[in-house]
């Protein structure tokens, strides 16, 4: 009688209720333009700490003597050093654009469902674009 009692009382969630849950898992998802552009900004700000550390290593560096910032410049000028930084730039130039786009959304523009995967397209292929033009500029007066 006691163990009725308390199999009562105790509360019954929701998946076990209609035997799926509440709310849709990301694994049934077809993955949209607009999800997918949404945890590539969040990767990228968190990409962006890790970026912002390597140019104040390479300032501090610059400011601490010749010996300091050969090592630094030697490090960023190799391969992988500009491997890192040609993704630090994508990175940057696509979490602004994603906040320009969200910028957009903020104040009510872009919310049918052709101008949301437009904006998204555009976000990714401008910091594509934008990337490369950076780099072969800077490649160009160097």
């Amino acid at each position: 009688m006691a163990d009725t009692h308390l199999k009562a009382a105790r509360p019954v969630s929701p998946t076990n209720m209609q035997g799926r849950p509440l709310s849709p898992h990301l694994s049934i998802f077809r993955p949209l333009i607009t999800m997918v552009m949404s945890i590539v900004h969040r990767i990228t700000g968190a990409a962006l700490y890790f970026g912002t550390l390597l140019i104040a290593w390479w300032l501090l560096a610059a400011a601490s003597g010749p010996e300091a910032f050969a090592a630094a410049d030697g490090v960023l000028s190799s391969w992988f050093g500009l491997l890192i930084l040609f993704g630090f730039t994508w990175a940057l130039i696509h979490h602004t654009l994603g906040g320009i786009r969200h910028m957009i959304w903020d104040f009510g523009g872009g919310m049918s469902a052709a101008a949301r995967n437009g904006l998204s397209w555009a976000t990714l292929a401008g910091s594509v674009v934008l990337t490369a033009v950076v780099w072969l500029t800077a490649t160009a007066i160097r």
